[in-house]
Order: structure tokens, then C-alpha cells, then sequence
């Protein structure tokens, strides 16, 4: 019910079958806490923070996804959480494609007073994150959170985009973007692990969030993910407020998904 995936699924069944045979669980207690171990081993891995680099001003995140994910959302949230944390930052409307996506940004900007760089309306994408790093880095600003469109992952033109913005960036520093943050919605099931592989293969994808994980499908893809990337999971949005932007707890999403999976 949770979407795990054939492949997850397969190796932690054919993983307990054998414990059973080896006579390792004395009740279904133990069978359930073991399943519960497996699970939480194959996701510790990737259960790996955000840490910024406060040597890197700005720290860049350039945030990707496809259209609907929370991924302008996300980027609110993430401003916020920054903000709180002491971290001075700026915002890069490159949703140039989706005019109500930069408002978005704009009012998400106003509401916990950071600074939003944008060009409106089909604007080039690649030159407002130039022009947004270049002013990031003349105040000093510890972090850029750049927007992207919500491209589907069949479009090849706009992921071709995507890896132009990487190149532009790469031209004031070298070393930018320091993390590409991908958002998935944990709700659209194995349909993300094949835009995590099409975005992967466009620019470089160093970290995960998993949105809407407070629906009804829990969010069984994140195994799958971590399976076939070994990506980074940073966080997990388990809600509409902006503190229901979490980081990812391996243990603790393991523990919300076995009930409702055992219980029937």
C-alpha cells in the first residue's frame, strides 16, 4: 500500500525469508522488529542533513522537480528555516515559465523578509540565476536558493535549460551549485524514481525532499530511491506549515509507514 516498489519490496522479502529459515525470529514480535531493522538499514544510508558551507558565500541550492511537486513551496519553507537558523539569504524566481510561480516566490520572500531576485514572465532562467548570484555575492549573502520550472522530465529542450543555469552559475564560481536539490512528491509513487534518473542525468542531483508524505500513500518510494541513487534524502514535508518542513529521520518514517503497512 505504500508503494515500496517491486525491487525494494523483493530484496526485503527474500532478505526476511531467509532469516526465518535461519530460525532467527521466536514470534511476530521479532518478525515485525526485524523487518522494521532492514527497512531503517536500507534508508540510514541516505538519511544524510543539508549541512551549509559557510566558507561558500553564497552557498548556491539550485532546486529542481516537476510542475505540482511543492517545490516553490519548499523553497519558502527552506527560507524560513534558514532565516531562523541566522543564516543571511536571497531567492532567484527561475520559474520564469509559470508567471504566478515567481508572485509565489515574491510573497514567500515578503513574509519572512529575504530579498527575491526576479525578471518576470519568460524571462531567461540562466540569466536570473547569474544575475542573482552576482548580487548574492556582492552583499555577502551566506545562501541562494534558485527556483527552476516545474520542466517535465520527458522535455528534453528544458532539462537542457537545467544544465545551462548549472554552466552560468559555474561561470562566477566554479564550485556553484553546491547542492541541487531535488523535490519529488512522495505521493506519485514509482513515477519519481524515473524523473530522479531523467534529472539526474541532466545536472547532478546531491540531495532529496519528499513532499506531501501526510497523505494517504506514505511515501513507500524513498526506498526505492535510496535503493537504485543512494542519493541524499534532506528533508521530508509532512505538511502546509512551513515547520512541517522536516529533516529526514530514517527511523522515524520507518515507524510511521509499519502500522498502517501492518495493520491492516
Amino acid at each position: 500500500m505504500a508503494d515500496v516498489g517491486v525491487a525494494a519490496t523483493t530484496g526485503l522479502v527474500e532478505t526476511m525469508r531467509k532469516r526465518m529459515k535461519a530460525r532467527e525470529f521466536a514470534d511476530a514480535a521479532a518478525l515485525l522488529a526485524g523487518l522494521r531493522n532492514e527497512m531503517v538499514a536500507l534508508l540510514q544510508p541516505v538519511a544524510q542533513p543539508l549541512v551549509i558551507d559557510t566558507v561558500a558565500k553564497p552557498f548556491v541550492i539550485l532546486t529542481v522537480g516537476v510542475n505540482g511537486v511543492g517545490k516553490t513551496t519548499t523553497i519558502g519553507k527552506l527560507a524560513r528555516r534558514y532565516k531562523e537558523e541566522g543564516h543571511g539569504l536571497m531567492l532567484a524566481a527561475g520559474d520564469t515559465f509559470r508567471a504566478a510561480a515567481v508572485a509565489q516566490l515574491q510573497a514567500w520572500g515578503e513574509r519572512n523578509d529575504v530579498p527575491v531576485v526576479a525578471q518576470g514572465q519568460n524571462a531567461d532562467a540562466a540569466s536570473v540565476a547569474f544575475d542573482a548570484l552576482q548580487s548574492a555575492r556582492s552583499r555577502g549573502t551566506g545562501i541562494l536558493i534558485a527556483d527552476t520550472a516545474g520542466r517535465l522530465h520527458t522535455q528534453q529542450g528544458l532539462m537542457a535549460e537545467l544544465g545551462k543555469i548549472g554552466r552560468v552559475l559555474g561561470k562566477i564560481d566554479p564550485t556553484a551549485p553546491h547542492e541541487v536539490l531535488m523535490v519529488v512528491d512522495g505521493t506519485t509513487g514509482q513515477n519519481a524514481v524515473s524523473q530522479v534518473r531523467q534529472f539526474n542525468a541532466a545536472v547532478k542531483v546531491t540531495g532529496l525532499v519528499v513532499t506531501k508524505l501526510d497523505g494517504t500513500a506514505k511515501g513507500g518510494v524513498v526506498f526505492a530511491l535510496a535503493r537504485e541513487f543512494g542519493i541524499p534524502i534532506r528533508y521530508a514535508g509532512i505538511g502546509e506549515r512551513p515547520e512541517d518542513l522536516r529533516v529526514f529521520d530514517a527511523e522515524a518514517f520507518v515507524d510511521a509507514l509499519l502500522p498502517e503497512a501492518l495493520g491492516g
